[in-house]
């Protein structure tokens, strides 16, 4: 079975190098030939646990190849999966299918009789029809198919969840389309009972509904935990108590800054919109999208409210920077909007991030400054902020963390560390979900304030915007 994988993005590369593992000859295809040709030489260009291992393992079998010719792989396939990116458009919210059209006009004039052409981009119901119909007026006469095969691979489990998924969606209007990939999936371990066969158009609604639903809930636990900070109640608590309930479960149940990465802002739109031209407006997916923007706005307030008073001068050490653990993807981060805010209002911003401080130069503010470990970021702040919830963090020094502070203040947005243990070393502890953290100003321990070691710029040991360490942010080799 030769298999063709259109896009080196997070889909297509973690797809195509376990198809290869599993013993399929895939050829991996983009047009970027500086990427294929760093891929080619082995190099993984995204943080995602245990992909690089999979590629070296698909490498020594000789199962995985890289190629900027997309008519030349496309040519020997049996199965071409398109997992190109379907941005949002800037000036509607929908999906941006122009990479996705551009590769069907490209394949269809060499595409093999036979051959089954399957979309796992994100996209727009009804773009399924639209690819076949394309393929069909350039290519009249060809037998193939178009299935869908929507993804659900979480940043940083990306290897796991495709090996071992909670269920495949095939969505495809032939039973032989279908065979094909119940069989191709089969080749991975993976028993038919974890296949769900639906129609195209249900395959392509499938992806967009889950991540709506998902970010609901994240939307709404967050809206919970303001809630309990105005009635003296726990989030955590109030959080564990609900999602004991099977009906509901406790994924996607921790309060925190807001939702970001690629998927859940991206599809929430994508699926208002779909709701808003199909004349079935989608009221609740409009509502978490707003109240998810309110809350990364309501961030920089509540860190305010902490500190008492203004800004304007305050070192502010930010600890994690990508949307999540386990990632170096930025797309929609919080840390984003949460540094411009800082900034603006007069701060001086240091951060660290264990895998994504070189994904997260171009979108920070240029002033921002980076640094080699969350000490180092730490050294001389006013206040720390652990803004993505990587272990590194959990097993932090905290003694030596308060010791490097100029005031041990810590926001704690990811729900890390227990209040009573930070109090008890000393610091002023302000996390997610409960009054004692935000209501009026947060309370600093006697004489626990010293004088800042700063340079007379206020900014030592950090390193400036393109100027990071490669070693501290290149663990995807």
């Amino acid at each position: 079975m030769r298999i063709a994988v259109i896009g080196t993005g997070y889909v297509g590369l973690v797809s195509g190098a376990c198809f290869a593992q599993a013993g399929y000859q895939v050829t991996c295809v983009d047009v970027d030939r500086a990427k294929v040709a760093s891929l080619t030489r082995g190099r993984v260009p995204i943080y995602e646990p245990g992909l690089s291992d999979v590629m070296a393992d698909a490498r020594r079998k000789r199962t995985l190849g890289f190629s900027s010719d997309t008519k030349a792989a496309v040519s020997n396939a049996d199965i071409i999966f398109i997992a190109v990116g379907t941005p949002p458009r800037p000036s509607d919210g929908h999906a941006d299918l122009s990479d996705l059209h551009e590769v069907a006009k490209t394949m269809a004039p060499v595409l093999r009789d036979g051959c089954l052409v399957v979309v796992k981009s994100t996209v727009p119901v009804g773009t399924g029809d639209r690819i076949e119909g394309l393929i069909q007026k350039l290519r009249p006469g060809l037998e193939f198919d178009v299935a869908s095969n929507p993804e659900f691979l979480r940043a940083g489990c990306a290897v796991g969840d495709f090996k071992r998924p909670d269920r495949v969606v095939i969505g495809a209007e032939s039973k032989r389309a279908l065979a094909i990939l119940e069989s191709v999936y089969g080749g991975l371990g993976i028993e038919n009972t974890r296949v769900l066969a639906t129609q195209r158009r249900s395959a392509e609604l499938i992806k967009y509904a889950a991540n709506g639903f998902l970010a609901t809930k994240i939307a709404f636990i967050n809206e919970i935990a303001d809630l309990c900070e105005n009635l003296d109640a726990r989030v955590m608590e109030v959080a564990q108590g609900i999602g004991l309930d099977s009906r509901i479960g406790p994924q996607f149940l921790k309060a925190g800054p807001g939702f970001g990465g690629s998927c859940f802002p991206k599809d929430a739109r994508a699926l208002a919109r779909t709701g808003e031209e199909c004349g079935a407006r989608m009221s609740i997916i409009e509502t978490v999208l707003a109240s998810n923007d309110r809350r990364k706005r309501s961030i920089v307030e509540k860190i305010r409210q902490a500190m008492g008073e203004n800004l304007k001068g305050k070192r502010v050490a930010l600890l994690g920077l990508t949307f999540k653990a386990g990632t170096d993807d930025m797309r929609d981060a919080p840390s984003i909007a949460l540094a411009e805010t800082l900034m603006a209002e007069g701060a001086s911003v240091h951060a660290y991030d264990p895998a994504g401080m070189e994904r997260a130069a171009p979108l920070l503010p240029s002033a921002v400054r980076y640094h080699v470990s969350a000490f180092d970021a730490a050294r001389d702040a006013d206040v720390v902020i652990v803004v993505t919830e990587w272990d590194e963090f959990r097993h932090l020094d905290l003694v030596r963390l308060k010791r490097e502070m100029a005031t041990p203040l810590l926001v704690d947005l990811r729900n890390l560390f227990s209040e009573d243990q930070m109090t008890n070393l000393g610091f002023a502890y302000c996390g997610i979900g409960h009054r004692s953290s935000w209501h009026g100003r947060a309370a600093i321990p006697e004489g626990s304030r010293r004088l800042a070691r700063r340079s007379p710029k206020g900014m030592r040991s950090g390193r400036q915007k393109g100027s990071i360490e490669p070693q501290t942010i290149d663990a995807a080799e």
